[in-house]
């Protein structure tokens, strides 16, 4: 089954507004929502909080300048993902290749200032970094939809429909849409039927995943290995002359564990 996000619902002075569009994103089918703080260099901003679905918080940088990128700044703390908005090619390269961030918003509501370009958007990709589209803009005007377009297929084509999410950026329960609508105007944006799901589904989840990641600085891996059949537990006989060298002739244990402990 399933599970939905939109990681971008725009947040209101209003309390009754925001608890109405949280609960609208709920009865859509959303299970997990996004409340966008859009930072400005000098600006603090509460976090929202509701209750019928899981709400995160999420800072956008608009980013005009490479100075406006502080991880450490104190404006950064207490968000569960951290995007970027780049406005010039230099700071999109350096999104992609250096930022430690989630989500990389590409603007739909104007010409892009830049172009797209395969290395750094393949770098992102490595990096679990994941492209951000929102579609609430070409709700409200004709002139905003053209630029989502134009905007969303030129990304699609640089990334092939890799880490791609599509979300809201609404202000009000008139402007969300449901999974389903958005997979739909997600085929609009240039993704396969596959990359459309994902792109408010699985794609969100990893970005989720990887702010949560970012956020600890910390990980572990483990293996099990099963045996349905006994016998394969046996030792190998012993070496015959002639036989592969022992390095290839090791027994199996029954159950491996490899486990690599948190840096500190």
């Amino acid at each position: 089954m399933s599970v939905f996000m939109d990681l971008n619902l725009s947040p209101s002075g209003d309390q009754t507004r925001l608890r109405a569009l949280v609960e609208t994103a709920a009865h859509l089918g959303f299970s997990t929502v996004a409340i966008n703080h859009v930072f400005q260099p000098t600006a603090k901003k509460r976090q929202g909080r509701s209750r019928p679905i899981r709400v995160l918080n999420r800072l956008t940088i608009i980013m005009s300048d490479a100075a406006h990128f502080r991880p450490a700044a104190a404006e950064y703390r207490g968000f569960d993902l951290l995007a970027v908005q780049p406005t010039t090619d230099k700071l999109f390269h350096a999104a992609c290749m250096t930022y430690d961030v989630d989500i990389v918003c590409i603007p739909v509501t104007e010409k892009l200032p830049f172009l797209f370009k395969r290395a750094p958007v393949n770098g992102a990709v490595d990096r679990g970094v994941v492209f951000e589209l929102s579609y609430s803009a070409a709700i409200r005007d004709s002139t905003l939809r053209r630029y989502t377009l134009a905007n969303a297929n030129a990304l699609v084509e640089a990334c092939r429909g890799k880490n791609v999410i599509v979300s809201s950026a609404a202000e009000k329960p008139l402007e969300l849409r449901g999974p389903n609508d958005i997979t739909n105007l997600a085929l609009l944006f240039g993704l396969c039927e596959g990359d459309a799901k994902a792109a408010v589904s699985s794609s969100c989840r990893s970005a989720v995943l990887h702010a949560e990641t970012r956020r600890t600085a910390s990980g572990a891996i483990s293996t099990l290995r099963s045996f349905s059949d006994s016998s394969s537990q046996q030792e190998a006989p012993p070496a015959a002359a002639g036989d592969d060298p022992v390095a290839k002739r090791v027994k199996l244990d029954p159950a491996p564990h490899l486990a690599l402990p948190s840096p500190e």
